[in-house]
C-alpha cells in the first residue's frame, strides 16, 4: 500500500484517485473547491461516468479514499503526488499551464521528504522540466523530488475500465528508479509498461490523440467523396477496417470529434509545432475538416427544408459522445448555434446531458424524451449516437414531425428502411 495525493478532482483526477484506492492504496483527492470535496464525501459525484459513483462511495466508506481542500492534510504522508488539473486552451490554441504551475507551487510549499510527482495532466512538451524547476526552487522541506510523466488515456464513458484494463502504461522520467517505483503501483493491472524520458512520454499523449482525430477527419473527407461519387462510406469504412494494418476503430463518419481532449490537444500540438518551425499542415487540415463537418450538417438541413428561418429543428443528442454528460466542445452545441443564427427554433433531448444543457443552452427548448422533440418539428437531427436513439419507433417519429426530414449526423440508421417509411433521409457520405 502507498500513500497517494491526487491534485484536481475533475474527470481524470477523480477516476485516477478512485481506481488507485480500489487497488488498495491510501488516497487523498485534493481540490480547491471545498463544496465539491464536501459533496464527494456525501456521495454526490459531479460527473456522469458508468461505475465511478459506486467505486468512489465504496472506497470512501472503506477509508481508503478521502477528499480535502487542504494541501497540508493531503500531502502530510504522501509518497506519490499526482497532478491532474486542467490545461485549457489559450487564445492561440496553446495549453494554459497556470493550474499545473499552481499545483507545483502547492507541492513545493506543503510536501516533505522523498516524493515522486506524477504529471497526469496533458501538458506541452517540456512541462515536466518546468514542474521540477518550480518544486526544486521552492521545496524547502523536500529531500528528494522526482517528476514522472504518466499521461492518461481515459475515454469518457469507459474511463473506469480504461484505467483498470489499460492498453499500456507510459512513464517518462529522468530518474528511472522513480519510474520503476511508480510502475509498481500499476503492477496489479498487468499491463505493458513503457519507460521513456519525460519529453517523449509527453509527446506520446499528444501524438496518440492527434492520430485518432486524424482518422476521424480522414473518414469524413472520404465521406464527402462518397456522396459526390455515389458510394456508401459505412461500407467503405467496414472494408478498410478488415485490413489488420488499419482496423475498425475511429472510422465512423459523422459530424466530427469534440469533447475535452481532441480539440485542445490537436490545437496545442499545432501551436507547439508552429512555435518551433515545424509547420504542421496535416494537423491544421485535420482541424479544418472537423470544423467543416459541423457546417455541413447545417447545410444539409437548410437544403432539405428550403431554408431555416422560422423552422423548428428537433435535436437528439447533446453530449459530445454517448456514455457521458460532457458537452465541452460538443458538435451539437456549435450546430445549434448555427441553426439559431439562421433563426431556427431548436428543441432537444439527451439521455444524460440535460442538466448541463440547461446551463449552456438557455434558448433551447429541452424535452423529456425523443418523441416530444419530434412533435411539431420540421426536421429531426441525430447528433449523438446514444443506443436509445437506435431503437426508437420511427413510424411514430414520422407521424409526429411536420415534415419527414431526418438528418442522421452519426449514420446510425439504415437509409433504405427510413426511406420506405417515407422519410427524407440525409446522412454523412451515404
Amino acid at each position: 500500500m502507498s500513500n497517494i495525493c491526487v491534485i484536481g478532482v475533475g474527470y481524470v483526477g477523480l477516476v485516477t484517485g478512485a481506481c488507485l484506492a480500489d487497488l488498495g492504496n491510501q488516497v487523498f483527492c485534493l481540490d480547491i473547491d471545498r463544496e465539491k470535496c464536501q459533496n464527494l464525501k456525501k456521495g454526490i459525484i459531479p460527473i456522469f461516468e458508468p461505475g465511478l459513483e459506486e467505486m468512489v462511495n465504496r472506497n470512501y466508506r472503506a477509508g481508503r479514499l478521502d477528499f480535502t481542500s487542504s494541501y497540508s492534510q493531503a500531502m502530510e504522508a504522501a509518497e506519490f503526488i499526482f497532478i491532474a488539473v486542467g490545461t485549457p486552451s489559450g487564445m492561440e490554441g496553446e495549453a494554459n499551464l497556470s493550474y499545473v504551475e499552481a499545483a507545483a507551487q502547492g507541492i513545493a510549499e506543503h510536501a516533505r521528504g522523498d516524493i515522486v510527482v506524477v504529471n497526469k495532466s496533458t501538458v506541452p512538451i517540456g512541462s515536466g522540466d518546468r514542474v521540477a524547476s518550480i518544486i526544486k526552487q521552492c521545496g524547502a522541506n523536500i529531500t528528494k523530488c522526482s517528476v514522472v510523466s504518466n499521461p492518461e488515456f481515459l475515454r469518457e464513458g469507459t474511463a473506469v475500465s480504461d484505467f483498470m484494463r489499460p492498453d499500456r502504461v507510459v512513464l517518462g522520467a529522468t530518474d528511472r528508479e522513480a519510474a520503476e517505483r511508480l510502475a509498481e503501483l500499476y503492477a496489479p493491472l498487468d499491463a505493458p509498461v513503457l519507460i521513456t524520458d519525460l519529453r517523449t512520454a509527453e509527446m506520446i499523449k499528444y501524438a496518440s490523440n492527434a492520430f485518432l482525430a486524424t482518422r476521424i477527419s480522414f473518414i469524413n473527407e472520404i465521406a464527402a467523396m462518397c456522396e459526390a461519387l455515389g458510394a456508401d462510406v459505412k461500407a467503405v469504412a467496414r472494408g478498410m477496417g478488415y485490413d489488420k494494418r488499419i482496423g475498425h476503430h475511429y472510422l465512423d463518419a459523422g459530424i466530427g470529434w469534440g469533447g475535452s481532449c481532441f480539440p485542445k490537444d490537436v490545437s496545442a500540438l499545432i501551436d507547439m509545432g508552429s512555435r518551433y518551425g515545424c509547420y504542421p499542415r496535416l494537423l491544421r487540415a485535420v482541424a479544418e475538416i472537423n470544423k467543416d463537418q459541423r457546417r455541413l450538417a447545417v447545410q444539409k438541413m437548410r437544403e432539405a427544408l428550403g431554408g431555416l428561418d422560422g423552422k423548428t429543428v428537433g435535436v437528439l443528442g447533446l453530449s459530445f459522445k454517448p456514455g457521458t454528460d460532457d458537452m465541452r466542445d460538443a458538435p451539437a452545441r456549435e450546430i445549434i448555434h448555427f441553426l439559431q443564427v439562421e433563426h431556427a427554433r431548436v428543441k432537444a433531448y439527451d439521455p444524460a446531458a440535460m442538466r448541463a444543457a440547461a446551463q449552456l443552452l438557455p434558448d433551447v427548448e429541452l424535452c423529456e424524451n425523443p418523441y416530444e422533440v419530434a412533435k411539431d418539428s420540421d426536421a429531426l437531427a441525430v447528433l449523438t449516437e446514444w443506443n436509445e436513439f437506435k431503437h426508437l419507433n420511427m413510424a411514430r417519429i414520422k407521424s409526429l414531425l411536420r415534415s419527414p426530414v431526418l438528418f442522421d449526423g452519426r449514420n446510425i440508421y439504415d437509409p433504405k428502411e427510413l426511406e420506405k417509411l417515407g422519410f427524407m433521409y440525409r446522412g454523412i457520405g451515404r
